[in-house]
């Protein structure tokens, strides 16, 4: 079956201002996703904020730099993902439709398979 990774892009600024009580409602949130979503899931995982983030560019020069930082700095950053099962792109997007997102939103991609 295809796999599909949901990408959650949020506003880091805004769980940072969420109090304590909005914080573990949203967690919930997804814990009750992963309820309802059981049988397609296969993975996933919230991500430090960006800050924390270490790039590595240059591969092609020969000598690659390391720098402190994300690839790119955006208002909504990649905060977490999940990776599911789904029939097609249609199931794909009726799960995603259902991720909480309240400071931002998702992007569905497909798992690309070599042979």
């Amino acid at each position: 079956m295809p796999q599909y990774l949901i990408l959650l892009y949020e506003d880091e600024q805004s769980w940072a201002e969420a109090s304590d009580e909005k914080s573990a409602e949203i967690l919930a949130e997804h814990g009750a996703f992963g309820e309802r979503h059981r049988d397609a899931l296969r993975g996933g995982s919230a991500l430090q904020p960006q800050a924390t983030a270490t790039t590595i560019r240059g591969w092609n020069t020969g000598s690659p730099t390391v720098t402190d930082g994300p690839f790119a700095e955006t208002k909504e950053a990649l905060g977490g993902f999940y990776l599911i099962e789904a029939a097609d792109l249609d199931e794909a997007l009726a799960i995603a439709r259902d991720v909480p997102t309240p400071f931002g939103g998702v992007e569905v991609r497909p798992v690309r398979v070599f042979d």
